[in-house]
């Protein structure tokens, strides 16, 4: 009997024990939560200084300072397109002070690179959907093309007779050219460089035929007359090339392929503080600011809740995995 009541007695202080636990757990998030933030936050941009993502990013922070009232600093931990900010990010406490923009690379990347050391889904919890910027065609001035449709005749003519230069593998404007490819059916080579800026050298100098990027990279050669715009990649046309008609318009009816960007933290961020970021997320890209500042470069502005981006990013990675699958790339 004695035994009994030892035993008894034990596995009530152990479920008490237990049930104190959970109750610091949820007291100490809740905690967490309420008082966030309490100091500096890191928004780790995981690209160098300059380029659209981090751009975006610094609207973005200055933006949080000024209504949130502690500061956020942008970081550049850049390389290995995009996989080691990315890895810092996805190994950091879910605490709110460590926060990632991102482009659609962080989905894409996987896709074709062996043993990227984080998995997109698992690994991120997903604060808000930024925005956009379409991706854009363009030829050299020496080929005797006007519009998309004579380009595709003149491919079809002239099968594997022109290169089109892409930006980095796995990159928007790398599968944007893929995706034409396969769509309609044409025959062309595709030489992705380690960076934008060779591949528009090589496209004014005339190396490569045609390409194709994020506007911000390509829009200032168009209006120069350095470079033709054939079509742009999202499903209605852009503010800042107006008069180039979509890609759907000219020939690819359905066609709709953008990059997209982002704010994530570490999985299992708090719930408040996910939804206090996406609502302070969703006020900065709509402000003034940012449409000062990034309006020019093609962006439009999005905004959204963690469930609402999350799902967008589902859908993105079907459509993403599909042209990967259709053009027959495996992972490297």
């Amino acid at each position: 009997m004695r035994n009994f009541f030892v035993g008894l007695a034990l596995n009530v202080a152990v479920s008490l024990s237990a049930w104190c636990g959970i109750q610091f757990f949820f007291i100490s998030s809740d905690a967490v939560a309420q008082t966030w933030p309490s100091r500096p936050v890191r928004i780790v941009v995981p690209f160098p200084p300059g380029g659209a993502v981090d751009a975006l990013a610094r609207v973005v922070a200055q933006q949080f300072t000024e209504n949130i009232g502690q500061p956020f600093v942008v970081e550049n931990r850049a390389g290995a397109s995009g996989i080691i900010g990315g890895e810092f990010v996805a190994k950091a406490n879910p605490d709110g002070y460590v926060l990632l923009v991102q482009a659609t690379t962080l989905v894409s990347t996987p896709l074709f690179v062996k043993n990227v050391p984080y998995d997109p889904q698992r690994d991120f919890t997903p604060i808000s959907f930024l925005g956009i910027v379409a991706n854009v065609m363009v030829v050299n001035n020496a080929l005797p093309v006007n519009n998309l449709g004579e380009l595709m005749n003149y491919l079809r003519n002239n099968p594997n007779k022109l290169s089109f230069g892409g930006p980095p593998i796995g990159s928007p404007g790398h599968l944007m050219l893929e995706a034409m490819r396969t769509e309609a059916k044409l025959d062309y080579q595709i030489i992705t460089y380690k960076g934008t800026a060779p591949m528009v050298t090589d496209l004014l100098a005339g190396h490569v035929s045609a390409g194709a990027d994020a506007m911000p990279t390509l829009v200032p050669h168009i209006r120069a007359g350095k470079l033709r715009a054939l079509g742009v990649s999202s499903a209605k046309r852009s503010s800042s090339l107006p008069d180039t008609p979509t890609i759907a318009e000219a020939g690819l009816p359905g066609f709709d392929l953008v990059s997209w960007y982002g704010l994530w933290a570490p999985a299992k961020l708090p719930e408040e503080i996910a939804s206090k970021l996406a609502s302070q997320a969703t006020r900065a890209v709509r402000s003034s600011m940012a449409s000062e500042r990034l309006g020019t470069l093609g962006f439009e502005a999005g905004g959204s809740t963690p469930a609402q981006f999350s799902a967008f990013i589902k859908d993105e990675l079907v459509k993403l995995t599909k042209i990967v699958k259709t053009a027959g790339i495996q992972p490297e």
